[in-house]
């Protein structure tokens, strides 16, 4: 019953995103409206848009503490738009997707170039691509990054549970290894319960087999 009400939760997110994304006149590129956004969380229980691992308030403190400083409300707009760009010349030609929602950003890596099956260890051929990733986030420090994992429904629940949340754990120690400062990651492992297609299908279960990199700006208001 409840693994029936995420996939339709997945389903009602996914019909969401397609009628809520909007496109540029200019440079024809797809994104998802503001508007759109409370939708899209109240759909999937809000946890790619809710509040970040371990509480804003605490987050805040501990990267201002870090001595990095929070972005002006009139600037937020700009500095993730720069953010995005960077990132999507970075990742061209890879299977990451880079996903634009409002002033959010979401990268979602497929395990299968992350992680061999069943393991948390980064696969090596994957690793400049998430240099890359970290040179970017590195260079645009005033914002939250949380890493997610996640898992198909193949195992038990708590396997799935440490797998995720090992497989989080092992990309937020990497991005930190690479000029990523601490004080602005956070890790939080899903496992099987955020499903954004079936688990029927092979097909399905990859897609489920994923780690998503949340960034959000450190604005003025905390």
């Amino acid at each position: 019953m409840i693994r029936s009400k995420l996939l339709l939760a997945a389903g009602l997110a996914s019909m969401t995103l397609t009628s809520a994304c909007v496109t540029d006149p200019e440079t024809g590129e797809r994104t998802i409206s503001k508007a759109a956004i409370g939708g899209l969380g109240g759909a999937v229980g809000g946890y790619l848009l809710g509040d970040l691992v371990g509480g804003r308030r605490d987050r805040t403190e501990k990267i201002l503490g870090a001595g990095i400083g929070a972005i002006a409300g009139a600037g937020i707009g700009a500095y993730m738009d720069q953010q995005e760009r960077e990132l999507r010349a970075r990742t061209a030609g890879t299977d990451v997707q880079v996903i634009r929602q409002g002033d959010e950003l979401v990268l979602n890596m497929p395990s299968g170039i992350t992680f061999a099956l069943d393991q948390a260890s980064i696969q090596p051929q994957f690793r400049p691509t998430l240099d890359e990733v970290a040179r970017v986030l590195s260079q645009y420090e005033q914002t939250y990054v949380d890493v997610y994992g996640h898992t198909d429904s193949s195992g038990s629940d708590a396997y799935n549970q440490g797998l995720s949340e090992r497989r989080a754990t092992a990309v937020a120690d990497y991005l930190s290894s690479h000029g990523v400062q601490s004080a602005r990651l956070g890790t939080r492992g899903f496992g099987e319960t955020q499903p954004v297609a079936s688990n029927d299908t092979e097909d399905g279960r990859a897609a489920n087999r994923r780690v998503e990199i949340k960034i959000v700006p450190v604005t003025r208001e905390g």
